[in-house]
């Protein structure tokens, strides 16, 4: 790839990451729009809850690890999530993108990327695949039941989304912009599972297992501190 196709190669994935970035804004916006009982929060407290949220998202998405018995090292296991859905289900959707992308801006303040930002565009758009159906179903039925149905729904969005997403974009994304051939990552993830040979068995078993897994866990967390601990706390002060 010469200097010209580089060039226009990382602008269309910026142009590609600024689409997509909007999109999902709207998207939470439009969703909030239609939702009922909306909690009447002031500005500044929106703000301090969304800061204080993504900065927690941000140390612990920098305290990422990899799973080498699942996927290739590159993909890493994060619960960053976690108070980005507290976040969402206490003040809307759109905080919770808002929180999403404060988030990522905070840790490539402190920790540059290694992925030529396609994982942190993944990190991202993923995030708010699982974030964004859950809040806002659990928004439109304010309920244990409501709580645990819009978890579900995100961690699905989430595993088939994601796995449509790496296989569609980011996969072919990343060998393009790193100089790498597809077929280098591929091997990567066959010398982990055997069963991996292409494109589709890589994000079938390495990419969805590791999507469903982290789903599951910040589900349960968030059923666990969401009424218990967040609540009360972004309540706090509240007149």
């Amino acid at each position: 790839m010469n200097l010209w196709e580089q060039i226009t190669s990382n602008l269309a994935f910026v142009g590609v990451s600024i689409l997509i970035i909007v999109a999902l804004a709207l998207l939470a916006r439009l969703a909030e729009h239609f939702l009922p009982g909306k909690r009447k929060i002031s500005p500044a407290r929106r703000v301090s809850i969304i800061g204080i949220c993504a900065a927690i998202a941000a140390v612990l998405h920098m305290l990422d690890f990899p799973l080498p018995f699942l996927a290739p090292g590159f993909y890493k296991l994060d619960f960053s999530e976690l108070p980005v859905m507290l976040c969402g289900f206490y003040v809307g959707p759109s905080a919770a993108v808002a929180c999403e992308a404060v988030k990522i801006v905070l840790k490539l303040l402190f920790k540059s990327t290694s992925t030529a930002f396609v994982g942190d565009l993944a990190n991202f758009v993923v995030g708010c695949s699982l974030v964004l159906p859950a809040t806002i179903f659990y928004r439109a039925n304010k309920s244990k039941h409501g709580a645990v149905i819009g978890l579900v729904i995100g961690t699905a969005c989430m595993t088939v989304f994601g796995s449509a997403f790496n296989a569609i974009y980011l996969l072919p994304k990343f060998a393009e912009l790193y100089g790498m051939p597809l077929d280098t990552i591929i091997a990567m993830g066959t010398d982990i599972n055997g069963s991996i040979h292409n494109v589709t068995t890589f994000v079938l078993w390495a990419v969805a297992p590791l999507n469903l897994l982290k789903g599951a866990v910040i589900s349960v967390l968030t059923m666990l501190l969401y009424k218990r601990v967040a609540r009360p706390l972004f309540a706090a002060g509240e007149k």
